[in-house]
């Protein structure tokens, strides 16, 4: 049996935040098949991965935080298009060009949910990670840190609804087990918060 091995990238559809490659392969049998990829990079950049070796850039930040003052995790819920509602969600959001993830993380922290960044715990945290790797290559920081202030929806972007909140264990206890939609990171974050 040969090794898996993909040969050739084609671009199906290219926008701002996603772009969606069709990769053709060869699977372990020899045998020419085709997988769709959900992609943030351009193609130049998933070229420069799949046949030169390079490694994946961190596309998003994923932020499980402790607020000081309440002791509580902090939690949005956000309406999602793609599955048309709300759901529980970690603050989270892309890299912008030229910044480094501690600052996204201060700025994402902040925009979605009014919050200052205190303390990064580099030793929990991880720099990078995959979020659903049967679909797209997007590559993520996973950040634990402490923030401190008031929730606020004053620095949300006109295409954000979200409502941040800071859940006690027992209140993160009562969401999981509820029949609320939550992210499956969120629902992670949040068993080990309890």
């Amino acid at each position: 049996m040969a090794k898996t091995k993909v040969n050739h990238i084609n671009v199906l559809a290219d926008t701002k935040y996603l772009k969606l490659y069709d990769a053709e392969y060869l699977n372990k049998n020899g045998e020419v098949k085709n997988w769709s990829i959900a992609s943030r990079k351009d193609l130049d950049a998933v070229n420069n991965k799949f046949f030169n070796g390079a490694e994946d850039d961190i596309d998003a930040v994923i932020i499980a935080s402790i607020h000081i003052e309440e002791n509580k995790l902090v939690l949005i819920k956000q309406f999602r298009v793609p599955i048309n509602d709300y759901v529980y969600e970690l603050p989270a959001g892309l890299i912008d060009s030229g910044e480094d993830f501690e600052t996204t993380v201060k700025r994402e922290l902040k925009e979605e949910t009014g919050l200052d960044l205190i303390q990064i715990d580099y030793n929990k945290s991880k720099k990078k990670a995959y979020v659903s790797t049967g679909m797209t290559d997007e590559c993520a920081a996973l950040v634990y840190c402490t923030c401190s202030g008031k929730i606020s929806k004053d620095y949300l972007e006109p295409d954000e609804d979200i409502e941040a909140m800071l859940l006690s264990k027992e209140q993160a206890k009562e969401l999981i087990n509820s029949d609320k939609k939550i992210d499956i990171k969120a629902l992670m974050a949040i068993q080990n918060y309890i």
